[in-house]
């Protein structure tokens, strides 16, 4: 057995490729693009290497990878946390505890030698990153905006003495062929009471207009959030140009106030899972077909985003956000919500979603283990 670090096109591909070989048959697990997880650890293309550090590993065992992982010094987050952790991100492996041993005593042992206290993850580059390990809901078809792990996970993790950091929760939510009166009239009162105005993104050239503010308003909504840190212009303009192509902009509602500025939005897209299930980490010709048909046949959406400025929380601004996007999802013949992932101690945001017929369906985990300071010393 021997841990390679990953540090050419080759390696990287391997990297990659290894939750295929590992997931070869589940029905839960949704495939990514292969190309999007090269270019996500690779120095040249990723953005997020310009405020980040950041080492990737595999295992091989008699010639064939049986385990991968990678770490990550987070700066930006480092310094409006003042915390010194590590990440550690992408971990796959086989059920074998020498295998998970040494792939997490190389990441660890590179977190030590950069002064790091402590690691916590699994945790990306970013909040719109791959982050958290599921620990219920396996058998429950993931989203393109969650993860899907084996149950066997967690246990190592525990093995190795990490705990539980913090917890993201999912709910599936089933809608009714109409919006409430209430509801209606609610939306109705918010808007005259505040004097807010709803667009709706019916292209997107006109999601294109508004993406970089919607993203300012992302950066200040999430700001307290734990592991986020805001992004930069550059890495603004990196998701666009990720996302903007495989979404449907109109499901996709802001809030602007009587001065034209963006206080709130919401981003539902059509589920995307038995596409990427059938593309198998590449965009073939029936892939994309497949794709372009879900954003426009479907009776799934999943909640990828939603913030409301900080100034306009508590007014009712994610009500109204809502129901408008309720308005085309019931045209368009959704039944079904998937929220996503939601901090555990996001009280209002939890309370919101179980005003709908629902089920907590998922859990995913963030998990943390303190290094030994002698440990550390000796590493650094």
């Amino acid at each position: 057995m021997k841990i390679i670090e990953v540090n050419t096109p080759a390696l990287r591909k391997e990297f990659a490729l290894l939750p295929f070989r590992l997931y070869r048959g589940n029905p839960y697990w949704v495939p990514p693009i292969l190309k999007s997880e090269i270019n996500n650890i690779n120095p040249a293309v990723n953005p997020f290497f310009r405020f980040c550090d950041a080492k990737f590993w595999i295992v091989q065992k008699n010639g064939l990878t049986v385990g991968r992982i990678g770490a990550i010094i987070h700066y930006a987050y480092i310094e409006k946390t003042q915390e010194k952790y590590g990440r550690f991100t992408r971990a796959e492996f086989i059920d074998d505890k020498a295998v998970v041993d040494v792939l997490f005593e190389t990441a660890e042992n590179w977190i030590k030698s950069k002064g790091m206290n402590g690691a916590m993850g699994p945790l990306g580059f970013s909040n719109l990153d791959s982050q958290a390990m599921l620990i219920e809901g396996y058998d429950q078809l993931a989203s393109v905006a969650s993860v899907y792990h084996l149950p066997y996970y967690k246990d190592h993790l525990e093995r190795l003495g990490y705990r539980k950091k913090t917890d993201w929760i999912e709910f599936r939510l089933s809608l009714t062929s109409e919006i409430p009166e209430k509801a209606v009239r609610v939306a109705d009162i918010i808007q005259q009471r505040y004097q807010l105005s709803v667009i709706r993104m019916k292209s997107k050239r006109i999601m294109r207009k508004f993406g970089r503010q919607i993203f300012r308003l992302f950066n200040k909504s999430f700001y307290e959030l734990f592991s986020f840190a805001p992004l930069d212009e550059k890495m603004i303009d990196h998701v666009l140009d990720t996302y903007l192509p495989v979404i449907n902009p109109e499901y996709i509602h802001i809030v602007v106030n009587n001065e034209q500025k963006i206080v709130g939005f919401i981003v539902p897209v059509p589920s995307l899972s038995k596409s990427m299930q059938l593309a198998q980490g590449k965009l073939s010709l029936r892939a994309i077909w497949s794709i372009m048909r879900s954003r426009k046949k479907n009776d799934t959406v999943d909640l990828f985003l939603a913030g409301i400025d900080p100034e306009y929380q508590a007014k009712g601004v994610t009500s109204l956000l809502i129901t408008k996007a309720q308005e085309v999802m019931i045209k368009n013949g959704i039944t079904t919500v998937e929220t996503t992932g939601i901090l555990e101690d996001n009280f209002k945001a939890i309370q919101h979603w179980k005003n709908y017929e629902h089920v907590q369906n998922k859990r995913r985990r963030c998990f943390i283990k303190d290094f030994d300071k002698q440990d550390s010393e000796s590493e650094a």
